[in-house]
């Protein structure tokens, strides 16, 4: 096959030759004459083959990337929101909040539970209740517990099944999990499945108590952040205990005095001898 500048060589070559026997005959070629496409095939720039190759690869358009499962979230409730903001998501008030500790930081507890409609419809939710967890005033955990009328017959594959259509494919792991913020008890079971990320975990178990699954999901920034603030609470509870136990006593002494003293004036003022 000619290439393309092989043909221009071609062209100036017979355009030359055609200008030298007009000049024998007493001729001037009249250049304005030419072909103008035959001048633009002059001008026609020349690519290689792979370059042309090279840009046809670079336009191609590239398959899309399917998004990661957003583990930032359980439903509408989101890692990070406010008591409001999860108050106002579950239609409770915001002022039935538990303090759990006040210091170092603030730990606090709120509860969901869903009664819309009775256990046994068609519409009730399976979820038996929420407890939702605060570290500084931010959503950093969720202890989610199904109703076991909602769960009665269904195996750990079908749990697996249904969460992993919305977190992804789940690894099982031979690990245990805390259920308490507060660490005062021992609460804790086995997790039987797990969908993480670098920023979150859910878990799910079998409740040891009783024949239902739940699920507990954190934030592991927040919750990292929450246990170590929670021990160091525990730490400053069981150093003072001794402290505040003198200050109770004296207290309830003092509010003891204070009620014999009033009954002593009743008394005194109603008695017959």
């Amino acid at each position: 096959m000619i290439s393309a500048r092989t043909m221009v060589i071609s062209i100036s070559m017979t355009l030359l030759s055609a200008s030298l026997m007009s000049a024998q005959e007493g001729k001037i070629l009249d250049v304005k004459g030419i072909d103008p496409r035959l001048a633009a095939i002059q001008e026609l720039p020349w690519q290689s083959r792979s370059l042309v190759g090279a840009s046809l690869s670079w336009v191609a358009p590239s398959p899309p990337s399917m998004g990661a499962p957003d583990l930032s979230r359980y439903r509408n409730f989101q890692f990070g929101m406010t008591v409001p903001e999860i108050a106002k998501l579950a239609g409770v008030e915001a002022s039935t909040v538990r303090v759990i500790h006040s210091r170092p930081a603030m730990i606090q507890e709120l509860e969901w539970q869903p009664r819309d409609f009775a256990r046994s419809s068609p519409q009730a939710d399976s979820v038996n209740g929420v407890l939702f967890s605060f570290y500084n005033g931010e959503l950093f955990r969720m202890v989610i517990d199904y109703d076991s009328y909602k769960t009665e017959g269904m195996t750990v594959d079908d749990m697996v099944d249904v969460i992993s259509s919305a977190y992804g494919t789940a690894t099982r792991p031979a690990a245990g999990i805390t259920v308490s913020t507060s660490e005062v008890y021992n609460d804790s079971e086995i997790v039987i499945a797990r969908w993480e990320d670098l920023q979150y975990s859910f878990n799910l178990f079998h409740s040891s108590y009783k024949p239902t699954f739940g699920v507990i999901a954190f934030s592991k920034k927040l919750d990292a952040l929450a246990r170590t603030a929670v021990a160091e609470a525990i730490r400053l509870d069981e150093r003072e205990a001794p402290r505040r136990e003198i200050d109770r006593q004296k207290k309830q002494a003092a509010d003891d005095r204070a009620a014999q003293e009033k009954a002593r004036e009743l008394n005194k003022a109603k008695f017959r001898f």
